[in-house]
Order: C-alpha cells, then sequence, then structure tokens
C-alpha cells in the first residue's frame, strides 16, 4: 500500500526506528557528517545545503516537528557540549554561527559585503568568524535520523522527494532479503514464539474438551466459539483474519499469530473451560449457547483482561501494518509506530527464522514436525 511520510509519523517512525533499513538507507545515500559521540552530525546550514532548500525551510519544521526530531536525534548543544564541538569542528561551523546573537537567528550563513580585494574580504570574513564562533552560545545539530526524518518532512525539496521513495524502496528490499521474500510468518522468529505455539494445543485441548463435555450444541459449536472468543480479542472471526493475511487453505492461522496473541487467546480458552465447568457443576446440566455467549462475554469483561487486551490488538496490529504492510480495519485505531525492539525481535541480527532455530535444538524436532503437519 501507498505511504505518504510527508503526513504519517507512524510511516516515518516505521522507518527511523528500523535499524537493519537505516544501516542500509546510510550505505546507499554515502552520507557522512561531522563525527561526534559516534554518531555522524550536521549543523542547519549543512542539513539546507543538502536538501537545496534555506535555513529558514529547516527552521521551520523544527519548530513544527521539535518533539518527533528531538526524539530522533536533533539536539541543540550548549556548555561543555558545545565547547567540545567547536574545538574539533570550527573550520566547518563558518556558515552555522551567528556575529550576533541578539539580532538573528542562529544558523542564518553571514553575509560579507563584496569589496575589490577579495584577500582583505577574505581576512574580514575569518575574523568576523573567528569572533562570533568564539561567543556562540548554542548550536543545533542532527544526527543521521534526524536528517532523515527532516527528509521526510520536506515537501518542497525534489531531492528529499526523491531520498523518501528510494527509502521506501529500500525498507521493502531489505525485509525481502531479510525473509526470502514473504512476510507471512514473520512472526515466528520471536523466539517466544516457539514457546507459545508449542503449549498452544495443550489449551487448546482443554478449551475443545470443556466445548464438548458441557455445552448442548453441535460439532459447529468449537468453530463458532473460537471466532467469538477472536472477536472479543482482536475485533475478528477466523475467516476474516484470514482474508487480510491471504492465507491458503491448508495455512494455519495461529501459525501466523504473534506470540503475544497466542498467549492471550490460551488464556483466555482455559479460563472460560473452567468457567463453563464450573457453571455445568451449577447448573446440573449443560449449557445451552446463549448461556456461554453471556459467560464470555463477562468473562472478558473484567478489569484485569483490559491492559492485556490492548495490549494484544496494539502488538497484533502495529506489527502487521509495519512488518507485513496490511491493515486489519477494526484495529486501525490501535497502529502505532514500532520499536528498535520490535525490529530487533523480527528482523534484528538475533532474530532467527524458525526452522533455524530448531535445527539450533534438536530436542525441539518433534515439536516442529508435529506443527508443520497441523
Amino acid at each position: 500500500m501507498k505511504k505518504d511520510l510527508t503526513t504519517s509519523a507512524i510511516d516515518r517512525q516505521n522507518i527511523l526506528n528500523n535499524p537493519v533499513a537505516l544501516d542500509t538507507i546510510q550505505k546507499q545515500l554515502g552520507i557522512t557528517g561531522m563525527l561526534y559521540d559516534n554518531e555522524y552530525r550536521f549543523t542547519t546550514a549543512q542539513i539546507a545545503d543538502y536538501f537545496e532548500v534555506s535555513t529558514k525551510t529547516i527552521k521551520r519544521q523544527v519548530d513544527s516537528f521539535n518533539d518527533e526530531l528531538t526524539a530522533n536525534g536533533y539536539t541543540v548543544l550548549k556548555g561543555q557540549k558545545l565547547k567540545e564541538f567547536k574545538s574539533l569542528f570550527s573550520h566547518l561551523l563558518y556558515n552555522d554561527i551567528d556575529d550576533d546573537a541578539s539580532q538573528r537567528d542562529i544558523d542564518v550563513p553571514l553575509s560579507i559585503e563584496d569589496t575589490d580585494n577579495k584577500d582583505v574580504t577574505n581576512d574580514k570574513t575569518i575574523n568576523t568568524n573567528k569572533k562570533a564562533l568564539s561567543r556562540l552560545k548554542a548550536l543545533a545539530v542532527f544526527n543521521f535520523r534526524a536528517l532523515l526524518n527532516i527528509g521526510m518532512l520536506l515537501t518542497e525539496s525534489e531531492k528529499a522527494k526523491a531520498i523518501r521513495s528510494r527509502m521506501l524502496d529500500i525498507v521493502i528490499d531489505s525485509l525481502n532479503q531479510k525473509l526470502g521474500g514473504t512476510t507471512k510468518y514473520i512472526n515466528q522468529r520471536d523466539e517466544e514464539f516457539l514457546v507459545a505455539i508449542t503449549r498452544e494445543p495443550e489449551y487448546r485441548k482443554e478449551f475443545t474438551s470443556a466445548l464438548g463435555r458441557y455445552l448442548n450444541m453441535g460439532n459447529e459449536k468449537y468453530k463458532y466459539f473460537t471466532d467469538e472468543i477472536y472477536k472479543l480479542i482482536f475485533h475478528e472471526n477466523a475467516s476474516e483474519y484470514r482474508t487480510i493475511l491471504k492465507l491458503e487453505a491448508n495455512e494455519n492461522a495461529r501459525s501466523t499469530m504473534y506470540a503475544e496473541v497466542l498467549k492471550l487467546i490460551a488464556s483466555f480458552e482455559i479460563g472460560i473451560a473452567d468457567e463453563l465447568k464450573d457453571k455445568y457443576s451449577d447448573l446440573g446440566r449443560q449449557l445451552e449457547p446463549s448461556e456461554l455467549k453471556e459467560l464470555i462475554i463477562n468473562f472478558a469483561s473484567k478489569r484485569h483482561w483490559r491492559p492485556l487486551l490492548e495490549d494484544a490488538r496494539v502488538k497484533m496490529a502495529s506489527r502487521d501494518y509495519g512488518l507485513r504492510d496490511v491493515i486489519h480495519e477494526r484495529l486501525t485505531p490501535y497502529i502505532k509506530s514500532l520499536t528498535s525492539d520490535d525490529f530487533q525481535k523480527f528482523v534484528g541480527e538475533n532474530s532467527q527464522d524458525l526452522i533455524e532455530r530448531v535445527l539450533e535444538n534438536p530436542a525441539l524436532l518433534e515439536v516442529f514436525k508435529r506443527l508443520k503437519d497441523r
């Protein structure tokens, strides 16, 4: 789906928080700056020059998106930090100094009147700049993430527009390269998934056994009440979920779910199984479908489920949007940008395909075979 980085803060952050994509973007763009505190830094004048706009244009973006840019590496150096920075890069800062901070904005390049004697002009420029640099009390600098952030915001720069398009291509290519061209089972790269999916059949059996013993309904009850749980957790039934993820008839839906979602489904299933058994004992008879439906609604409405439901919906909606490029329409309000930890979990150096993880632990091989046969 088409993404507009100039208007979507979530889409911007999903790139800026992706360390794999950022590393590839930096290598392909070949952008370097002043190396300070283990990061390349760029002044406002350098950013403006790179994107071929005025420094005032950059300042307007900083004013409008200060919180976002600051979170992504924009900062204003003062005190000891500024002193260190000036000592290292003073020769590069002459376009970013302010000879009269009380009258002019910081980072506006100095203007020296032309004279017939260029050597005299250069001497005056150097002397003026040195004096101004010594009086400089603050300097705005951007790291590489903040530079890209500015490029995502600039609508009047053709260079920024071209870089945005390139960034989106790089993100897609880096994911495809990492995952072999498909994100359908990216959930399985989380080491917690294997724990969740191997325990899932045990919990599922408790639920289906309880339905078989304590509910007065035909065999359609297993699908029907599984859907009721799905709808309470992530507002979709199994068929809708399968359609959104474009699953084939032989693909198991739970094999594509994130560990946190699987754990919450398991908690619901065993909890409802226990309550169904207790209600059966109280009534001395099997429950009718309407009675179980009411029981499930009351079960899900308990306050202690609220943060767990919120967390599962946010993770499912946000990860599927950011990693699989799909939207669960009923979960749209829960979409947030992914964190760096999310990207590390699913595409970072320590993430692994499920089969790789199993092959490293032969004891899990039988479990994996059962999973593949489901």
